[in-house]
């Protein structure tokens, strides 16, 4: 799966303060290779997930959602956009289209004005 460069920037940037922890705790880190592991390492548990969430949610002054609720705002802000249902299935690791579909129909309304209009253009300019 790709990621866009501002993502892979700030992993990478992310990976030099965790490799700077990791020295700190010395052999009190348990190297799990994660992204976002817990003070030593470790795997973090959803409390604590949620909780370091939620403060991140208060700071920025956005609603608290859940962090599963991300994944439903990317695949409805990417299908808004018009991103292809079929890679927005496969970075939901959705087994069909159809599900992906069915799951953000919400989406589709605007979708089809989208299509619509998009189709008068294109007849206009044959006329």
């Amino acid at each position: 799966m790709s990621l866009g460069a501002d993502v892979v920037a700030l992993l990478r940037q992310h990976r030099v303060g965790q490799n700077v922890t990791r020295l700190q705790k010395g052999p009190l880190w348990k190297d799990n290779d994660l992204v976002l592991p817990s003070e030593v390492g470790t795997p973090l548990e959803d409390t604590r997930i949620r909780i370091v969430f939620f403060r991140v949610c208060d700071r920025a002054a956005v609603p608290r959602i859940r962090p599963y609720d991300l994944r439903h705002s990317c695949a409805s802000l990417l299908l808004a956009a018009g991103a292809n249902p079929k890679v927005v299935a496969e970075r939901l690791g959705h087994s069909s289209v159809a599900l992906t579909l069915t799951t953000y129909s919400h989406v589709l309304p605007t979708l089809q004005k989208d299509a619509a209009d998009t189709l008068d253009r294109m007849l206009r300019q044959v006329q």
